[in-house]
């Protein structure tokens, strides 16, 4: 692997321009399939394997013409303070309403509040549903804008009126996310690397990765059914591994730089070493990704598969485009002085501004600068004495010292921020948890004030009566018993299809859709069900939005197990492989759960039990978005994956290279450690900006991933792991030599790019200069 990329790295260097071209002319293909591609499908998906999904394919079976998912508007009306809705002039506005609304085009039909339950009691609160005959995203806008149209005729005469549903859903606006992230990410490489070039070179490689991979799931996704959301993870996971990946090979780069090695040379080098330790982070994180498909449900399927293509591209990128774009500049990401005239003349026109940096950037310029007196050898044990100086050897000496101490501390405040997983809910949050100056919102609130909690989350009940010998019958005992059921408010009657063989009722529990309650509700429903079909011959299955969600979050429940076992399992082979070690993966596995406990209890206690959910502008709380935890640890892992093998890679390289355990730890440390940090919190950067969103459930997954990569890289990869490699010592890296020749060697630690590199003269100071003209 090593040898492989090695070469590969430096004919990509050898040959940057055809690089460069084949990724520009990769951009304007699939650039080209975008614009012409057609729309992208809305993110709705079936859930195959649930009740609520075999009840609605039972209405769309035995209702022909009606989708049971189809659009529909529910329009608020409420009177001013002190009036009723049945009021002349607030009724004849009503009226009006109803008259226009159903002429308008696709509307199926519209149900008026005076002539059902569409009156609140005090007769302050009315509403009227508008049923489509097409799906969400097939509402034209003409359709809107009538409808939109109507409204604004009601709110004229002095009516309040307020909108839910899905036709007339307004989108949150969108956050500053991929703005924020990307600065703060530029602004920790220029802290990092001291040098515009070296920051602008990560960033430029990720933009591109991103821009191919979100135009190619744009001209992809009407012929596979991807969704917009599948793009917002593809942009999210894109910046941030694809910044994170070049992150480590200009690095490595810089490093070998500074040993003297030629541009040429020390690209093969970077490849070959930290290109490695790329391949196999990738590769973990697209196993993380694709793991998601055994959860069976078709848009996590879809989100995991375009996500994983776009690390994948992310990864060729760091593998060719990073090198040839060192090509071009091979010492502009060097940040040198800009006192040197020959060094100015070897970026070929490349303009640099003078900035400050700190003491340590500025001697490193310096060690690098060609024609310098001092020979190689001086400037290496210069950078030696800088780097055993750095906060990142002193961490980890500190930890060899202590290593109890750090991991009793470390494990036991991770264990602390974890206790309120313990008490995750899991759901669907509806409009319920939108910000209250959403009309959606307002019309939930005026509802239940109106006529009671459960209103919001009607319970739809399917029942299959062909079998029965009178279909009328059954159906109204089927009804008789829901009704009488503890914690239903009231029963509809019955709309019967053609055949008059299957019915379907409305079912208003007493209280609110999301809560405890309503979920025990649905399932004392269906535990009557056996009974029921033994009396009546007929059977009955509850959906609904409501029901749905309580359904997705137990499917989502039951496959958090088997996903881990498959995922974590596929990663500990992989990782087996890499670092030789059987106690390695194993301690890495074991951080990871514990980083992704906490970080469940961090969202657990902000977005469910509203500790400090104020200040993220988080409106509502509520139980967590029922694909939150596989979601959670799906990405998560494969990025603490990322961050385990960047860092122990080095020590790995250190220990076979002949340092001792301990001392291994340290130079891990010290090529790895400033780096790890810096590449995570660009990843907190990126997800941090998600959290800008208005819609909760954005801000919940920007958190969410934000905090998990804050437990994972810098208290479980920088805090854990030095203190449980300290305690093992040589057990660490122990493998029994029946596995170790039974695994294959890839040699990500480049044991064979020192046996080439020994092989080589020595640098000097002359061949560092005639390089430069490069």
């Amino acid at each position: 692997m090593a040898t492989f990329l090695y070469q590969l790295g430096q004919r990509a260097f050898r040959r940057r321009r055809w690089v460069a071209l084949l990724w520009v002319a990769v951009l304007a293909v699939v650039g080209i399939g975008a614009l012409s591609a057609a729309e992208a499908p809305d993110d709705s998906s079936s859930m195959p394997g649930i009740e609520s999904q075999k009840a609605f394919d039972l209405i769309n079976e035995q209702f022909p013409g009606s989708e049971a998912n189809g659009a529909s508007a529910r329009i608020v009306f409420i009177a001013p303070d002190g009036q009723k809705i049945t009021a002349a002039g607030h009724r004849s506005a009503v009226d009006r309403f109803l008259t226009e609304a159903a002429d308008g085009p696709q509307v199926a039909d519209v149900s008026s509040p005076f002539d059902g339950p569409g009156l609140s009691k005090d007769k302050s609160t009315a509403y009227a549903t508008v049923t489509y005959k097409t799906k969400d995203d097939e509402v034209t806008d003409s359709s809107k804008k009538e409808l939109e149209g109507a409204i604004e005729e009601v709110r004229d005469t002095g009516l309040t009126v307020e909108v839910g549903g899905s036709a007339l859903a307004t989108e949150a606006p969108a956050g500053i996310g991929e703005i924020v992230g990307v600065f703060v990410a530029a602004i920790v490489l220029l802290i990092t690397f001291g040098s515009l070039a070296a920051a602008g070179l990560p960033l430029i490689t990720a933009i591109i990765g991103v821009s191919i991979s979100l135009a190619g799931i744009t001209a992809l996704a009407n012929a596979f059914g991807l969704s917009s959301t599948s793009g917002e993870l593809a942009m999210m996971l894109g910046l941030a591994v694809g910044i994170d990946y070049s992150l480590f090979v200009v690095s490595r780069y810089r490093e070998e730089r500074a040993k003297g090695r030629t541009p040429e040379e020390a690209v093969g080098l970077a490849l070959g070493t930290a290109g490695s330790a790329v391949v196999f982070a990738g590769l973990t994180v697209v196993i993380a990704l694709a793991g998601l498909s055994v959860v069976g449900v078709p848009m996590l399927t879809k989100m995991g598969l375009s996500a994983a293509g776009t690390v994948v591209i992310g990864v060729l990128i760091a593998l060719t485009l990073v090198p040839a774009l060192l090509g071009f500049w091979p010492n502009a990401v060097l940040a040198r002085q800009t006192r040197s005239g020959r060094a100015r003349k070897s970026e070929r026109g490349l303009r640099i501004p003078r900035i400050r940096i700190p003491r340590r950037g500025r001697q490193l310029r310096r060690s690098q600068e060609p024609g310098e007196s001092q020979a190689p050898s001086k400037n290496r044990e210069h950078s030696k004495r800088e780097e055993a100086g750095s906060w990142s050897v002193r961490w980890a000496s500190f930890v060899l010292r202590r290593p109890v101490a750090v991991l009793l501390v470390t494990v036991v405040g991770l264990g602390a921020l974890a206790v309120p997983a313990l008490d995750l809910r899991l759901g669907m949050p509806g409009d319920e948890a939108k910000p209250t100056s959403t009309t959606e919102r307002r019309a939930y609130d005026a509802l239940a004030e109106g006529f009671g909690p459960g209103f919001n989350g009607p319970l739809t009940i399917v029942v299959d009566a062909r079998d029965a010998d009178d279909p009328k019958a059954a159906v109204e005992t089927v009804a008789e018993r829901i009704g009488a059921t503890k914690g239903v408010v009231s029963v509809s009657s019955a709309q019967f299809n053609e055949a008059k063989d299957t019915a379907v009722l409305s079912a208003t529990p007493s209280t609110a859709p999301a809560s405890e309650q309503t979920k025990n509700l649905v399932h004392a429903i269906r535990d009557e069900r056996s009974a029921t079909e033994t009396e009546t011959g007929a059977t009955f299955e509850v959906t609904g939005t409501t029901a749905l969600n309580i359904d997705i979050a137990k499917k989502m429940q039951d496959a958090l197990i088997p996903y881990l076992v498959v995922v974590v399992g596929l990663a500990f082979l992989l990782l087996l492989v890499v670092f030789r070690s059987v106690l390695v993966p194993l301690k890495a596995a074991l951080g990871f759960l514990l980083s992704v406990l906490a970080s469940f209890g961090a969202v657990v206690t902000v977005f469910q039990n509203g500790h400090g959910a104020s200040l993220l502008g988080v409106d509502q709380t509520g139980p967590i978005m029922s694909m939150m935890p596989i979601f959670l640890v799906g990405i998560v892992f494969g990025l603490a994956m990322d961050y385990q093998v960047f860092l122990v890679s080095r020590m790995r390289e250190a220990y076979v290279h002949g340092e001792g355990a301990g001392q291994a730890v340290v130079s891990g440390f010290r090529h790895s450690g400033r780096i790890v940090v810096a590449a995570a919190l660009i990843m907190m950067a990126v997800f941090s900006g998600f959290m800008t969103a208005a819609d909760s459930m954005v801000k919940m997954v920007g958190f969410g991933l934000a905090t998990a990569v804050l437990f994972d890289a810098i208290v479980v990869r920088m805090v854990l792991v030095p203190a449980v490699l300290a305690l093992l010592g040589k057990r660490a890296w122990w493998l029994p030599g029946w596995l170790d020749r039974l695994l294959p060697r890839v040699d990500i630690e480049g044991e064979s790019l020192n046996r080439r590199a020994a092989e080589l003269p020595a640098p000097t100071g002359e061949s560092h200069q005639d390089m430069a003209r490069v």
